[in-house]
């Protein structure tokens, strides 16, 4: 009878653990460690080709970093010839006689590489060991007068038509430009506030300015006197407040950038501004601050609030600097966009950028969205006070707005609408009267890049045209303005990153997939391959020992949906184990944490399955938006529970599909709205998942901010009938299920987190010690919303969690982490 009872209770064990622990894989830490984001950096170098277009042409530059060193090529796509700038091994060997710092051609550490107007001309500098003493203007701007020595910067100019190295006096150099300057159109003036008011001062006092900025000669002349904190004209707008009255009093001082838009021929610029002073305040307590903790205090408007103000809109004249209010009033606390042109070559005036609005010298446009944003509309605004409405959208559910693409010398633009249930363009003449629908059928178009105004041609990035492949992968398409076919330019199984020229006569797709490694190629417009350019060298990481990921596809919980995602599985992996799943999890509806191409994001998914386990991330319903807009707007009105079935079911197809799956060993983890969505799960389906890591969730929706949650969950428009309008916001929260754990939960925090409020964890821990319910809460001090330094720490303690509860680790015994502590020096 005894051994009898110590039979049922081991069986007992084994079935409530679903599975009996010696036949556990055990974690595997060091495997994990391997793949940390500081031995990533030597394992991984360059992965695409960023352009630097010399002078708004078609020839480009670009640094690509190998195994063998750091180059740098420039490219002429008209005679499709690529060579490197200069001759490495001549170019360090010059430099490290005039340094006098060791460089070699593998080991040349150039910064700040740029082109000069004559094309024949760069410039870049070199950064020594040798000590020299600041510049007097450095010296000025010095809080600790002692700390005069600096390591020697050199200035460089090199000449590619004769190989002329020269050294420049740092007096010689191009002046960094101010931060906060915004140029009026014939650069005679610098706009910029202060102290919450608008100021301007002319060029020749600017430059002053470029020298020290706090030159008691400066001459400036104050704009507006009215401004306030929380109603300023431009700047400041949401400055926080720490208590310390010396320091805001002399960050009230300083100069900071306004985003103002300028007509083309300089008249007029326009600006908004809001009165915030009625919003109530939001804190957080950063308690590792300097000698005393310090309480930060900002402006946090929450979902289902009362807003009491309105934006306010205004136009500017120039010559007189009077302000005169534009009423484009349509709807209760509305939203204004205000929209400045692309940057071209006509944006700038020597070195200098000026920021124009969108439209001509008589009227702008901007967009105009109700709170519920179920109402947009395109407005033409006058500069005598005058507005035209162009197009009006509308839905039940919310909708996104892009800028319009004005065309035809501005006689047409192009709009972009979801009004079919698929984002597509249309073609509008000036006065809002369509022409046609432009491109239409079930695919997501996107950016619209570039225009060719002698052929009509549009180029624009779209997903979901190309049958039979991942929705979410990009390609690059044109079409005529008057519809008719839309040509593929990037062929291929792959997720496409494209960088197009200004003239749109060339452009660089960088395209992989996330088991694949990145190629670089250079096309012309009509997608006809021009040059071959890099790819990726993943030697180092492949000897390491790392295998790519495995994309695959399921179906939702519907059965009809289909789902796509990718399996990370160990690097040793063993097809006749079994080991638990775990799912990452970002439930968007702006994204989805899915990767498409080959990248760095390894750090909580490659990584995390090394310790032993099959990790997947998988989109789900409502999730991403480049899909159709039934699916991006599936969770409307139900922001909690709308991806989860969709996260069960996929776990239980790959389990009937592969054997090496345990189902019953299921766990869950994201960040912010993954943070949110895993401990939902474990609450939804408290039989099913089993562990989690939550970090800095949004667990109560209501206490988010009024944007992301009124936008994706919804909020509701009442109407009186003395015709008042309010809004009232419903939204269910995790707190409310907290009596539903069963499984084991880490709630993770940063203590000043200024986005995801700490209020969100905390009252999630609240909620389960009154339901009387285990379970573990870690607060990072200093910490805000992505971890900062505390990043690499919190993996760990994340793999800990899921070793112990998924693999049935034993306690870990040892204080220190040692695999973080064998990768730094030790003091």
């Amino acid at each position: 009878m005894k051994y009898f009872f110590s039979f049922i209770f081991l069986l007992t064990f084994v079935i409530s653990n679903g599975q009996d622990k010696s036949n556990l894989t055990k974690p595997n830490y060091q495997l994990a460690s391997k793949f940390s984001p500081s031995k990533l950096s030597k394992l991984i170098f360059s992965t695409e080709v960023n352009p630097n277009w010399i002078n708004f042409g078609d020839k480009f530059w670009y640094e690509y970093n190998t195994p063998k060193g750091k180059k740098w090529y420039l490219v002429d796509p008209k005679t499709k010839k690529k060579s490197e700038l200069f001759d490495h091994a001549d170019m360090a060997a010059r430099i490290t006689s005039i340094v006098k710092n060791p460089f070699d051609a593998q080991h040349l550490d150039i910064r700040n590489l740029r082109f000069m107007d004559d094309e024949n001309l760069i410039r870049f500098e070199v950064q020594s060991t040798k000590d020299t003493v600041k510049s007097k203007d450095e010296i000025k701007k010095l809080t600790n007068k002692k700390d005069t020595i600096k390591k020697k910067l050199y200035y460089f100019e090199y000449n590619l038509s004769n190989n002329n190295l020269k050294e420049l006096s740092e007096e010689s150099k191009e002046k960094t430009k101010l931060f906060w300057a915004n140029f009026n159109p014939d650069t005679s003036r610098v706009y910029y506030a202060k102290n919450y008011n608008l100021y301007w001062m002319d060029y020749s006092n600017y430059l002053k300015a470029q020298k020290d900025e706090k030159d008691s000669t400066i001459v400036e002349h104050q704009i507006t006197t009215d401004g306030v904190q929380y109603y300023a004209w431009g700047g400041d707008e949401y400055s926080v407040t720490t208590g310390d009255k010396k320091s805001e009093d002399e960050d009230k001082k300083k100069r900071k950038p306004v985003w103002i838009n300028w007509s083309p021929n300089g008249k007029y610029f326009t600006l908004t501004r809001k009165d915030n002073r009625e919003y109530s305040a939001l804190w957080v307590i950063n308690n590792v601050a300097k000698t005393r903790p310090t309480l930060e205090t900002y402006k946090y408007l929450m979902p289902g609030e009362t807003d009491s103000t309105e934006v306010e809109l205004y136009i500017f004249d120039s010559n007189t600097l009077k302000p005169r209010q534009i009423n484009v009033s349509a709807f209760k606390n509305q939203t204004i966009s205000l929209w400045n042109k692309d940057r071209n070559k006509e944006s700038y005036k020597g070195k200098h950028y000026i920021n124009y609005w969108l439209g001509n010298d008589e009227e702008f446009y901007i967009a105009r969205s109700s709170r519920d944003l179920k109402r947009i509309d395109i407005v033409a605004v006058n500069t005598n006070g005058e507005t035209r409405t162009l197009v009006e959208e509308r839905s039940n559910v919310y909708q996104d707005v892009k800028k319009p693409y004005f065309i035809n010398n501005g006689n047409q633009f192009i709009h972009w609408s979801q009004r079919d249930g698929w984002g597509h363009f249309y073609l509008y003449d000036k006065n809002g009267k369509l022409i046609n629908q432009i491109t239409k059928g079930e695919f997501h178009c996107d950016d619209l890049t570039r225009y060719n105004e002698a052929t009509g041609t549009l180029y624009f990035k779209a997903n979901g045209k190309e049958k039979d492949l991942d929705p979410y992968y990009t390609f690059y398409y044109s079409v005529n303005k008057n519809g008719g076919p839309v040509k593929l330019l990037t062929p291929g199984d792959f997720d496409h990153q494209v960088l197009t020229s200004e003239s749109s006569n060339y452009f660089v797709d960088n395209y992989s997939r996330v088991n694949t490694a990145p190629i670089s190629n250079l096309y012309n417009a009509s997608g006809q391959l021009v040059m071959k350019l890099e790819e990726t060298d993943l030697s180092n990481l492949f000897a390491a020992g790392y295998k790519f990921p495995e994309p695959f596809k399921v179906k939702a919980g519907d059965g009809i949906t289909d789902l796509y995602g990718v399996m990370y599985k160990p690097f040793d992996f063993d097809s006749t184990k079994t080991y638990p799943i775990i799912e990452y999890v970002y439930p968007g509806p702006q994204t989805e944490a899915v990767n498409k191409s080959f990248g760095r994001s390894m750090d909580r998914i490659d990584r995390l399955a090394q310790m032993g386990f099959i990790v997947i991330s998988v989109g789900n319903r409502g999730g991403h938006p480049s899909r159709s807009k039934w699916y991006h707007t599936y969770g409307y009105g139900n922001l909690r529970d709308y991806g989860l079935e969709d996260k069960k079911v996929v776990a239980e197809q790959l389990a009937d599909k592969y054997s090496f799956i345990d189902v019953s060993r299921v766990g869950i983890t994201g960040h912010s709205g993954g943070g949110f969505m895993s401990t939902a799960a474990m609450l939804v389906y408290p039989d099913f998942f089993k562990v989690a890591v939550s970090g800095a969730g949004n667990h109560e929706n209501n206490i988010y901010n009024r944007w992301w949650s009124e936008r994706h969950h919804g909020v509701k428009e009442e109407v009186s009938a003395k015709g008042d309008t309010t809004f009232s916001y419903n939204i269910q929260r995790n707190t409310e299920l907290a009596k539903n754990l069963k499984g084991k939960l880490l709630i993770v925090t940063g203590d000043i987190d200024n986005n995801v409020h700490p209020a969100n964890s905390i009252r999630m821990v609240d909620a389960l010690i009154r339901a009387n319910k285990r379970f573990d809460f870690l607060l990072l001090p200093g910490q805000r919303h992505g971890f900062g330094d505390m990043t690499e720490y919190f993996f760990w303690r994340m793999a800990d969690y899921f070793s112990q509860h998924l693999l049935g680790a034993s306690e870990m015994n040892e204080v220190d982490i040692m695999e973080m502590n064998r990768d730094k020096p030790m003091k």
